[in-house]
């Protein structure tokens, strides 16, 4: 039982101790227990045999752009979705995409667009995977992963090892504003989306608009993008700035100067700093406005 039991099935694919942190965009947090790099069904149902011989805990990563591990790491089995997920098969005939779960957004965005599809354009500027945006209905710049999202295939760890995908429409998945029912202990192996079909040149414009906005509105460096959804009709950045916190410091985390709603990590710097940063933000915010700030992170190993 145990992480040894897990390990035991894993053999020489699983790696104890391996830097999780690391593969984050914050950069910053402690290991796992014991990890697996999965590229294809096969190595996802060796995953799954592990969680059920080790009754452990299991953990999905993807692109970790919306990740925060604490430093004391994770003590489960942390499975990551490597690049033998991630191929995108665009039909500009049909007007559809199939990409793997590992798929990255932005490339995602710049393929369709290319092959004169339209309704992907808002994902250059989210650099997570597509299993993570079908998992948080990730979005941005008026759209989000939902609009157009026709069906998913997804792997259970839980399910005990047999080696079976899940076909399931957009609509049987809740989606809402930055959230699913997918399970923690789910993978997005593949997701279609239908599109529209529209202009290269006009949808290659947006998508430099988009980048553009980015590079002026959003911080680069340590960080996993907004920390906090919006409360309705209303901004968390506008609320976090109104209070007067941009550049708040607790130890080696910071609330940008650039976009409120950031909050970046020191190179070498702590993830348990991070979350003592997000949550004097909160508690300040919820002081001055009454507002209670719900955050759009994961967030991995902080007591839970």
């Amino acid at each position: 039982m145990g992480i040894d039991g897990a390990a035991a099935v894993l053999g020489d694919r699983g790696r104890r101790g391996a830097p999780l942190g690391a593969l984050t965009t914050y950069r910053v947090g402690g290991p796992a227990a014991l990890l697996l790099e999965a590229h294809d069904v096969a190595d996802l149902a060796l995953a799954a045999r592990a969680v059920a011989a080790g009754e452990v805990r299991v953990l999905v990563v993807g692109r970790g752009s919306n990740l925060l591990v604490a430093d004391g790491g994770f003590t489960g089995l942390a499975v990551v979705v490597g690049e033998g997920l991630g191929g995108v098969e665009v039909d500009a005939p049909a007007a559809t995409v199939r990409a793997g779960g590992a798929a990255f957004l932005p490339v995602l965005a710049r393929r369709t667009a290319a092959a004169g599809l339209t309704g992907l354009e808002w994902a250059v500027g989210v650099p997570g995977s597509v299993g993570g945006a079908v998992r948080m209905n990730a979005g941005g710049h008026g759209s989000d992963t939902g609009r157009t999202l026709d069906r998913v295939g997804l792997f259970d760890l839980a399910g005990g090892g047999a080696a079976v995908v899940r076909e399931v429409g957009a609509g049987d998945l809740d989606l809402g504003y930055r959230r699913s029912s997918v399970a923690s202990s789910e993978v997005v192996v593949w997701a279609e989306f239908a599109l529209g079909r529209g202009d290269r040149e006009s949808s290659e414009v947006q998508i430099a608009e988009i980048v553009r906005w980015r590079r002026d509105h959003q911080p680069g460096g340590q960080n996993a993008g907004s920390v906090f959804t919006n409360p309705p009709g209303d901004s968390a950045g506008r609320l976090v700035e109104e209070a007067g916190l941009k550049g708040l410091r607790v130890g080696s985390a910071t609330v940008s100067a650039k976009h409120a709603n950031f909050v970046q990590a020191d190179e070498g710097g702590s993830a348990d700093d991070v979350m003592a940063l997000i949550e004097e933000v909160r508690q300040r915010v919820k002081v001055r406005t009454g507002v209670n700030l719900a955050t759009e992170l994961r967030l991995v190993g902080f007591g839970q």
